[in-house]
């Protein structure tokens, strides 16, 4: 079995908990996740995406500017709670590390607002994947936390 690499990453925002839901189910991607960090390259397009997007099976293309693709399937959608995805067919320079991925998005109530928590688990490919494991963890959020800042454009209007 491969080595899975576990990611986690949470914030707070001040906004009803069935809307961050929805907003982040329904966020474009490259609207998302459209700054490099070090070298995880941004999204830059999402191929093939049923619309509306948000029920289990329903697959998408996502395209990295580096030239990667990766392949993902809703694998569980509970409206207002959380939604699951795996990717997979991943192409670029991630391919060498990255066999698949286990995503999902969870979002609670905390206090009067949203706790959302984004995790992967990552299943690494082969054992070079695992020797650059520790330099993947401190990666990923970074580009997590440079996610959550577009995110909160998003669910936090301005003052």
């Amino acid at each position: 079995m491969a080595d899975v690499l576990a990611l986690r990453y949470s914030r707070t925002f001040p906004a009803e908990v069935g809307r961050a839901y929805d907003e982040t189910l329904a966020a474009p991607l490259p609207g998302i996740f459209d700054r490099r960090y070090l070298l995880i390259s941004p999204i830059t397009e999402v191929r093939d995406q049923p619309e509306p997007w948000g029920s289990v099976g329903q697959t998408r293309t996502i395209v990295q500017a580096d030239g990667g693709t990766m392949h993902e399937q809703l694998t569980e959608v509970v409206p207002g709670r959380h939604f699951g995805y795996h990717l997979d067919r991943v192409t670029g320079p991630l391919a060498a590390l990255v066999d698949h991925v286990d995503g999902r998005w969870a979002f609670e109530r905390a206090g009067t607002g949203v706790r959302v928590t984004w995790t992967w688990e990552v299943a690494l490919r082969g054992p070079q994947a695992a020797v650059v494991a520790p330099v993947l963890r401190p990666l990923w959020r970074g580009f997590a936390r440079q996610g959550f800042e577009r995110l909160e454009q998003l669910l936090v209007p301005p003052a």
